[in-house]
């Protein structure tokens, strides 16, 4: 286990659009995922490297695990904010932890996703170079 001992956080602001919700205005849990996903590259883009330059050097993160615990609906045009930890990075897994509040500081959902650093041409899990793990556990 390599848990980061200084844990990167980014906060990411997303407007619910109405095309995300359900009849009764309520945010669609099929859109959490995304969410998460836009949370965890703006946190990644303060890195020294993008998720684009992971993936044109042959790196790429295929989503092994996801939870996603609901605890309050999320309505259309609420402002959610996405809050994303790197938790770390063990062996090939690299793990995100989540909180989603709304504009009243009231929980709407926490999350994980479990991520494993993959070689892009032959998709089998790879160690990350160590110099990747610097670069993630180093984001402020």
């Amino acid at each position: 286990m390599n848990p980061v001992a200084d844990k990167p956080t980014h906060i990411s602001r997303i407007r619910v659009r109405y095309g995300e919700t359900d009849r009764m205005g309520v945010l669609h849990h099929s859109v959490y995922p995304l969410y998460l996903e836009e949370a965890r590259t703006d946190l990644m883009r303060r890195s020294k490297i993008t998720y684009k330059e992971l993936e044109d050097s042959g790196i790429i993160f295929p989503v092994r695990d996801i939870h996603i615990t609901f605890l309050h609906p999320a309505f259309y045009d609420d402002i959610i904010s996405v809050k994303v930890t790197l938790e770390e990075i063990r062996g090939v897994r690299i793990l995100f932890s989540y909180v989603l509040t709304n504009e009243e500081g009231t929980k709407v959902a926490e999350a994980t996703t479990e991520l494993i650093f993959t070689d892009a041409k032959t998709f089998r899990p790879i160690r990350p170079p160590e110099e990747i793990v610097k670069m993630l556990t180093e984001i402020r």
